[in-house]
């Protein structure tokens, strides 16, 4: 295995754990770092990828995505609202106003890929045996 495999499967070990910690802190989004994991073990092995791809984690929080380029409403927030408040509090404490206008483009295109890229769809209702 590279060095550069190496470096991706730790990476994607590190996205999950920074992801399954943003379940439970608002401030740090699950989905973008489960992405990443999934991107850093798609190159980096074959077998942590199916491993990864066949968790309840993905499978929650990844799959409608992968799948049909989908979220729920609850996920699309769960996504913007942290990044969202982050971003803003960036943009008042920095004194360069011209960082100010880089921060309102990116949150102006990180909307504008939510609402008008990533289709809504409604949550799947699992049934009770």
């Amino acid at each position: 295995m590279t060095i550069l495999k190496l470096l991706l499967l730790a990476a994607g070990f590190l996205c999950i754990g920074l992801g399954t910690v943003g379940i439970f802190l608002p401030v740090l989004p699950t989905t973008p770092f489960y992405l990443l994991a999934t991107y850093c073990f798609a190159k980096s092995s074959e077998r942590f990828h199916r491993w990864f791809t066949g968790t309840g984690l993905y499978k929650k929080h990844l799959e409608s995505f992968a799948n049909n380029r989908s979220m729920t409403l609850k996920t699309k927030l769960t996504i913007l609202i942290p990044v969202t408040l982050m971003l803003t509090v960036a943009a008042i404490t920095v004194d360069v106003f011209a960082m100010r206008i880089v921060i309102a483009a990116l949150l102006l295109a990180k909307y504008w890929y939510f609402i008008f890229k990533i289709k809504t769809v409604k949550p799947v209702k699992v049934e009770a045996e």
